[in-house]
């Protein structure tokens, strides 16, 4: 399986210590950056490299990091195809695979450790789309993004 991971300085250390866990696991890791935590970067540029590269069949699945995770999951789902998910528990990793189908996992590099965060990579991968009844409500969100979609192309 291969995985794109992405962060901006406030996730490097994070990303650095997971992207390294990833490939001990087995997964092929895709870094698309940033390579330091010293220069300040904007989340939104790694984020949208993430997402693109899950939405284009690139790469399997997604993780993003920035200081909370909520800047790169606001960017990643504005990519039609994506559906990232900001847990900060590992609960929160098993239900955005089993009931949301998320493809991108939205990690917060300052409020997180490094052992929970690993246990939140882990559940999130170990984890799968149930379908079902969750399958009627993820088709519900991807009819608004197509909707969405059409309307700013209309729009011009």
């Amino acid at each position: 399986m291969r995985i794109a991971i992405g962060s901006d300085h406030a996730g490097y250390m994070l990303k650095t210590e997971i992207a390294r866990w990833l490939v001990a696991q087995g997964y092929e890791v895709r870094d698309l950056g940033t390579d330091n935590a010293e220069d300040s970067v904007d989340y939104p540029d790694f984020a949208r490299a993430v997402a693109q590269a899950v939405a284009a069949g690139e790469c399997d699945l997604g993780i993003a990091l920035c200081g909370t995770g909520i800047g790169v999951s606001i960017t990643a789902n504005k990519v039609p195809g994506v559906r990232a998910a900001v847990c900060t528990d590992t609960y929160m990793a098993r239900m955005s695979r089993q009931h949301n189908d998320a493809n991108v996992l939205c990690l917060g590099g300052r409020v997180l450790g490094v052992g929970l965060a690993l246990d939140i990579v882990a559940a999130w991968l170990a984890a799968a789309f149930e379908g079902g009844r969750h399958a009627r409500r993820v088709a519900k969100y991807e009819l608004l993004e197509a909707q969405t979609s059409k309307l700013k192309a209309q729009k011009g």
